[in-house]
């Protein structure tokens, strides 16, 4: 009978392994997936958290905003993510009004999304109006990561993408949220497109790791859209991000010589039939 060593698999990552990559200064990485192959790719290169992101509205089904993303379209997305994936932490976005109208209703949803996606945990935006909703989650098992700053399932009521808390108005309420929801619980917040010396500030000031996107270098981890980073979105050139391939361009032209062999009897060759 054959055994397994515990060598053989890498080891998992949980929402405490990042937690005390914070506490001993070691930068978290983050990236999004939405599908099966995908997120093999990613959790093979190493990453230690996936994120399932409402993005999925915007790269994989083309709409203007995450708003029209539904719980059983999360539900989808996130199972195929985790069928992929044998290290990294799996987090999934709750889309818009799957949690904001009552906290038993935000409770059913990441249940849902821990019991039929296999979840690892879920992430919710905003602060002070969900700590009660944050709390019965937790309360009930299930890790939450907090999103505070840009939160673009209200994109409705800001009317912009603009960076957000420039005013200290809204750079002491974000910083309040913020230890709200450690307080609540969550093991993690997102800091999205707010000024790098107030994301500084929030990381400094709660013990939980913060993950920025356009928040700066001092953030204890960074996380991007991966069809961004990877360069197959052509039109979108936000400040923050950082192409690390330009994956668009080799597809362009494998398709194009694709279409070319074909048409001029290339493919298949004598090697790519069978015979008699």
């Amino acid at each position: 009978m054959s055994t397994q060593t515990g060598s053989s698999k890498p080891a998992k990552i949980t929402t405490q392994t990042v937690v005390e990559m914070k506490h001993r200064g070691e930068k978290i990485s983050m990236l999004t997936a939405y599908d099966f192959t995908m997120a093999q790719i990613v959790d093979q290169a190493g990453i230690e958290i996936i994120l399932v992101g409402d993005s999925a509205s915007n790269v994989m089904a083309g709409h203007e905003t995450t708003v029209p993303m539904t719980l059983d379209h999360m539900i989808y997305h996130t199972s195929c993510v985790v069928r992929g994936v044998d290290r990294a932490l799996v987090i999934a976005d709750l889309p818009f009004m799957s949690y904001q109208v009552t906290p038993k209703e935000a409770l059913i949803s990441a249940g849902r999304m821990m019991k039929e996606a296999g979840a690892h945990a879920v992430k919710l935006e905003g602060g002070k109006p969900i700590i009660n909703t944050v709390k019965k989650i937790v309360d009930a098992g299930i890790p939450v990561m907090g999103h505070l700053g840009l939160t673009p399932q209200s994109i409705y009521k800001f009317g912009t993408y603009k960076v957000r808390a420039q005013e200290e108005e809204e750079a002491d309420s974000l910083i309040a949220d913020a230890k709200l929801l450690e307080e609540a619980g969550c093991f993690a917040i997102v800091l999205e497109k707010i000024p790098a010396k107030l994301a500084a500030i929030v990381t400094a000031e709660i013990s939980i790791p913060t993950i920025g996107i356009g928040a700066g270098v001092d953030c204890d981890g960074q996380v991007l859209v991966i069809h961004d980073m990877l360069g197959m979105n052509k039109g979108f050139n936000p400040r923050f991000l950082r192409r690390y391939a330009d994956i668009h361009s080799v597809m362009t032209g494998a398709i194009e010589q694709y279409i070319k062999d074909v048409k001029d009897k290339d493919f298949p060759n004598q090697d790519e039939q069978y015979g008699a």
